[in-house]
């Protein structure tokens, strides 16, 4: 449901935003380059080639707002999960907020509102919950250090749940109950992607800001990670966001995919009703599953120029940020 309060946010957001001609808008949920930065220490955010998301080719193409997830890898010893997200944590400040004065970090809707023609925005987000272990601390901790949306998992188990590549299938534990309350309690987005299908529906019984930060339609890519039409419907219904990722390996069965296979997952979801729900989430420097024509954030114009010839254009506004602004749950 669109209220007449999420018109006039969308309609304060274009006054602010599109003040000096920027008639482009785009809101990406989901980018792994804090792993690429923690990885390679000496790895520059403002301009290395290899990043496929960094300052030089931000800060001149349409992306407002971008989400920068803490992940920490598998080969981790999890008695150093904990400090590696913390190390993330402050590449987030040191490497990508404080050093660029036109880089603002993005912790309520209103410092969406509040973003000047000539700024950008940052969101801290943690995908998989494992780095916390069974400490609710370690997760209040993480909150107040500014993450604003919260995966419960990654492709394997943790203390709050399976992941989709776990073949137990298990759902939410007692302790991923807890996570969800206190995720609930901050007006934090409870993130579903990678989250086992029983885990997906236990979650949806309970939280209170679901959202789908980067995952495909399955019914078009038979794979795992893709959310089945039930799950679709169960977000739109919950008016929560979806953010179609662009994982070649999620956009067609045969991992060959192009710019045109996003725009059919999106137009899958509209179909389903998710016109107020879809989204953009790319999963840039978070995947080698490569597509033709959207390699990077310097392809992004040329994609929204695609959008906008494909798309009405009020559902162009909807899939590039406007579906992602009336959920963010912090006003």
């Amino acid at each position: 449901m669109v209220t007449n309060l999420s018109k006039n946010i969308v309609g304060t957001v274009k006054r602010n935003l599109w003040t000096g001609g920027i008639r482009d808008l785009i809101i990406d949920s989901h980018c792994d380059v804090l792993l690429k930065l923690w990885e390679k220490p000496g790895r520059s955010f403002y301009n290395s080639p290899d990043l496929r998301v960094n300052y030089q080719k931000w800060i001149n193409n349409s992306v407002k707002v971008q989400c920068f997830a803490i992940f920490i890898p598998e080969h981790v010893p999890s008695s150093e999960q904990y400090n590696v997200a913390l190390k993330m944590v402050d590449i987030f400040y040191e490497n990508i907020v404080h050093p660029y004065p036109e880089i603002k970090h993005i912790t309520c809707k209103q410092d969406i509102l509040d973003l000047k023609h000539n700024e950008k925005g940052a969101v801290l987000t943690l995908e998989g919950c494992h780095p916390i272990g069974e400490d609710l601390v370690k997760l209040k901790t993480l909150i107040r250090l500014g993450v604003r949306a919260v995966g419960l998992t990654w492709n394997q188990a943790n203390a709050v749940c399976d992941g989709i590549g776990e073949e137990r299938g298990a759902g939410l534990s007692s302790f991923g109950v807890e996570v969800v309350h206190v995720l609930n309690s901050h007006m934090i987005w409870t993130d579903v992607s990678h989250l086992s299908y029983k885990g997906f529906w236990d979650t949806m019984k309970i939280a209170h800001y679901p959202m789908a930060s980067h995952s495909n339609a399955y019914s078009l890519t038979p794979h795992p990670r893709n959310l089945r039409d039930l799950q679709v419907k169960e977000l739109i219904h919950r008016n929560a966001y979806i953010g179609v990722t662009y994982v070649a390996d999620f956009l067609r069965a045969n991992g060959e995919a192009s710019i045109y296979d996003v725009i059919d997952h999106i137009q899958y979801i509209v179909s389903l009703g998710g016109e107020n729900s879809v989204g953009l989430g790319s999963d840039f420097d978070g995947t080698e599953s490569i597509i033709k024509y959207l390699y990077d954030y310097q392809d992004y114009d040329s994609f929204v120029q695609l959008l906008k010839r494909t798309l009405s254009p009020s559902l162009y506004e909807n899939v590039t940020h406007e579906n992602f602004i009336r959920a963010f749950p912090q006003k």
